[in-house]
């Protein structure tokens, strides 16, 4: 029987630790990268990362009427941080939150009604870096094809924003069905939360 156990885990033993090495030497892609001008490195293969949720035609701003075709929104987050949001209903140092805006197209090829997403108009990162943001949490826009982000000053309306109806910490986590309902058995909705169903 030991010798059965010890062949056992001959075999096994590095199977696990080359799919533990792996694991380790994917996570550093998911953490935020900046440059040497305090801009944040396009985070790479985020379409792959884990999908939280896609709005149409979303606004803040009571009485916003967005004409034409109003845009998608879709939110991926890292996997580690998703992982971790799993367990535990809090977000994780390091985490980012990527906000893709892509057009809205109605008519085209053979679709004939409602609408699918076009081409990439915009992208916003929300990234929680504790060691590097006085808040912990900060935003950066990209333009265009950028490969890197500017950080948005904290004077903008999104900080104040998320600050305040932020569900979780400074995150929508309401518009992310799946998560919303892991922050309320976890008991992390902020006390303030109003969106409660």
């Amino acid at each position: 029987m030991r010798r059965f156990l010890w062949i056992l885990i001959a075999v096994c033993l590095p199977a696990l630790l080359g799919f533990w090495l792996n694991a380790e030497q994917a996570a550093p892609n998911e953490e935020p990268r900046y440059t040497a001008k305090n801009q944040m490195a396009k985070p790479a293969n985020y379409r792959e990362w884990v999908w939280l949720s896609s709005g149409f035609g979303m606004s803040y701003r009571e009485g916003s009427n967005i004409a034409g075709d109003p845009p998608f929104d879709n939110v991926f987050v890292s996997p580690a941080a998703y992982r971790s949001f799993m367990q535990t209903g809090e977000w994780p140092d390091k985490t980012v939150m990527v906000l893709e805006v892509r057009e809205s197209v109605s008519r085209a090829s053979i679709n004939k009604g409602g609408h699918f997403q076009g081409g990439q108009i915009g992208m916003e990162v929300h990234v929680k870096d504790s060691n590097r943001f006085p808040g912990k949490w900060a935003f950066f826009g990209f333009d265009g094809k950028s490969e890197t982000g500017t950080l948005i000053p904290t004077s903008a309306s999104c900080y104040s924003c998320h600050e305040q109806n932020g569900a979780v910490d400074t995150t929508f986590v309401q518009f992310y069905p799946t998560l919303l309902e892991v922050a309320k058995r976890k008991g992390t909705l902020k006390a303030n939360y109003e969106g409660q169903r």
